[in-house]
């Protein structure tokens, strides 16, 4: 009997363990962010053996982050091993016989193009450019690499040395110079959190045994889109005969309200650019070829100055030069996606990344049927093939979990690489985020994402963040964000609900269309509707919900501020408030333009008003929903402006509002003890307002 209690309770506390274990875990703090590691950027082997990604480590008490590349097998059972240890090297990109590789590192001050052998031995630097040199490329026989330089373009036309002395003589000035004035002659010369100025981003080339680089595309253009909106990444290569470089180039004139991107074609020994998809008035990038060289695709949408249109697949064949043979054929003119990145996975075939109802999944696309297969979970980012095509890498990643590399061979199931940030996630209790559909405005689904607090308990009552996605056209999806993390305020004590309502990406094209002109009224109705859902939960105590948005989530903040008195507290980060003053100082005019059909003095004039926050500013002091305003002076997406006219119109109200200005930050706080204060501040205004926890 004895021996029998015995062997029980040790069963009984064998089968406890795991219980036992999870309940060991701890809630997620807001130092734990930032001890993370950052995963980026795959790139795999020619051979298909082997990743080599970016890994960025911050140091929170430094204000600072290290970036170094390592390297991986795709068996997924070799361990990682750190490539580089000058920690300022990234964006690694291999060589087409696998036995180098090429990357771009800050070692010596400004970025510049290095490489290193796999086989030992010090990284070497390519590249010496007072401009600094980012983004390699290698030509298919691994003699060249092409980069990319933002560079003053009256000297681009002059030899190597006396181009990068003049640019160097002129930015010295600039420099030294007591006078800070800024001259102007032209639209876009600011983008998201920098001056653009009288600089051009060009595309060089350069020997890989050494020798001067060749500006291929000297001129007043840029070679490759500094919007981040129209790159895919790799936004140019080399031809299958190593002799042209095939690039993605802004508008010639126009580019702050123009989308018209084109793909070119430039000789490696220089010359006239040809304009490959002239006929096409829309945005055209991300060139890739075939493995046999025979095909080419890129990604293209049809409406010009829409940039949330859809980005379809095109195709058409091609000579050993990169020179068209045929004419352009959409492959997803039938289906309802935006391809993100793009890769070839075989000569038939191409892989892509798509939105799919909250999720970025991996599409299989047959050029002999048409058809497109969806696969994977997640968000599924940076996808690279080896060179037959027959192993994919990518980097994954879940609400609950950062960036881990995967590998796939063929159909096969994918494989996790890499576990970088397995030991601190064990020590966290991060619940995993349920999908559920709500009845929008008119009846039409909406998608929202329910993240629940470490330790839930279903007999208690639980405040609510209501967080709104920017965008408008973006999605909440069952990825991890070092900016927004859900599973970061989950931990607070609240329930986090993340509804993807009209304008969203990832539900059809229609439903990311049905934002337009219409910002405050179906997308609004989708949100309220997405309220009384939340409201109606059992565990939701529906006294204690805050809501908070950045960008276009800033507006609908602002546009609840003004419409509805049902929250507790609002967060409104880098919003939209005016969207007259807004039109005059935004850095990209398309997008107003698109929104509103026009500039504001032209004839739909209505819409800058039906919809702009600021034309119901008195309701401000109707409702006094307590607000945090968030907005920072290098944001040239949403100027600094659109922050002081909203919290000008709070305080005149007696609204109770604080003012939080980070004067050194952009559109995004990125540098990490910024980003420290930044979340404490929202953090205390939320539970000053909206106490966290069950009760």
């Amino acid at each position: 009997m004895e021996r029998y209690l015995i062997l029980s309770l040790a069963l009984a506390l064998l089968c406890a363990a795991p219980a036992f274990a999870a309940d060991t875990r701890r809630a997620m703090k807001i130092e734990d962010l930032y001890a993370l590691k950052r995963l980026s950027d795959p790139a795999i082997s020619p051979d298909g053996k082997q990743v080599a990604y970016t890994v960025t480590s911050v140091d929170l008490e430094a204000n600072s982050s290290t970036s170094s590349i390592w390297l991986v097998a795709t068996d997924g059972k070799t361990p990682a091993r750190q490539l580089t240890t000058n920690k300022k090297d990234r964006h690694p990109r291999w060589s087409p016989d696998g036995k180098h590789i090429a990357f771009e590192s800050s070692r010596g001050g400004s970025p510049q193009i290095w490489v290193i052998a796999l086989d030992g031995g010090e990284a070497r630097q390519l590249t010496d450019i007072s401009s600094g040199a980012s983004g390699p490329m290698w030509s298919p026989d691994g003699k060249h690499i092409a980069f990319t330089s933002a560079v003053f373009p009256e000297f681009s036309d002059k030899p190597f040395k006396e181009a990068d002395a003049a640019n160097k003589k002129k930015q010295d000035e600039i420099d030294k110079s007591p006078v800070k004035a800024k001259v102007f002659t032209k639209l876009f010369y600011r983008h998201w959190d920098s001056y653009v100025e009288d600089k051009r981003q060009h595309v060089f080339v350069v020997p890989v045994a050494g020798g001067e680089p060749l500006n291929l595309t000297p001129g007043d253009r840029d070679a490759v889109p500094t919007s981040s909106t129209f790159s895919a990444g790799d936004d140019y290569c080399f031809s299958p005969d190593g002799q042209y470089v095939i690039y993605t180039a802004t508008p010639e004139e126009g580019e702050a309200w123009s989308t018209n991107m084109d793909l070119m074609r430039v000789s490696v020994k220089g010359g006239k650019p040809e304009t490959l998809s002239a006929e096409n008035k829309a945005a055209d990038n991300a060139p890739r070829f075939s493995p046999d060289g025979k095909k080419f695709a890129y990604r293209a949408q049809k409406k010009p100055g829409y940039e949330a249109d859809k980005w379809d697949v095109m195709l058409v064949e091609v000579d050993a030069s990169g020179k068209w043979t045929g004419k352009p054929r959409n492959l997803t003119a039938d289906v309802d996606i935006s391809a993100e990145d793009l890769v070839w996975t075989g000569n038939d075939t191409l892989t892509i990344t798509l939105a799919d109802k909250g999720s970025t999944v991996l599409g299989t696309l047959s050029l002999a049927t048409g058809k497109l297969e969806k696969s994977g979970e997640g968000m599924i980012t940076g996808v690279s093939a080896s060179s037959d095509g027959k192993v994919i890498a990518f980097a994954q990643s879940r609400m609950t979990r950062p960036n881990e590399m995967f590998a796939r061979q063929g159909a096969d199931k994918p494989v996790q690489l890499t576990q970088a940030n397995e030991k601190l996630l064990a020590q966290l209790d991060l619940p995993a985020p349920e999908s559920v559909t709500v009845k929008g405005a008119s009846g039409t689904p909406m998608q929202m994402w329910i993240l629940k607090p470490p330790g839930f308990d279903a007999t208690k009552k639980y405040p609510v963040a209501y967080l709104v996605h920017g965008g408008p056209q973006g999605a909440w999806e069952d990825g991890w964000s070092f900016r927004w993390c859900p599973s970061l305020w989950a931990a607070r004590g609240y329930v986090v609900a993340l509804p993807n309502p009209r304008g969203s990406t990832g539900f059809g094209q229609k439903y990311t269309d049905e934002i337009t002109g219409d910002w405050g009224g179906k997308c609004y109705e989708d949100l309220m509707k997405g309220a009384d859902y939340v409201e109606s939960l059992p565990y939701v105590d529906k006294t204690r919900i805050g809501s908070a948005g950045a960008s276009f989530g800033g507006y609908m903040m602002n546009w609840f501020a003004v419409n509805t008195g049902r929250f507790k507290c609002l967060i409104s980060h880098c919003s939209v408030w005016n969207f007259d003053s807004m039109y005059g100082t935004t850095d990209e005019l398309w997008f107003d333009e698109w929104e509103h059909g026009g500039p504001p003095w032209g004839k739909n004039r209505e819409s800058y008003e039906k919809h702009s926050p600021q034309r119901l500013a008195g309701n401000l002091g109707k409702f006094k929903t307590p607000m945090l305003v968030i907005h920072n002076d290098l944001d040239f997406r949403c100027p600094i402006g659109q922050g002081h006219e909203l919290f000008t119109a709070l305080q005149r109200q007696k609204v109770p509002s604080r003012f939080v200005n980070f004067p050194d930050e952009g559109h995004w706080v990125l540098k990490p003890k910024n980003g420290e204060r930044w979340h404490k501040e929202a953090f205390g205004w939320l539970e000053k307002y909206v106490a966290p926890g069950g009760k």
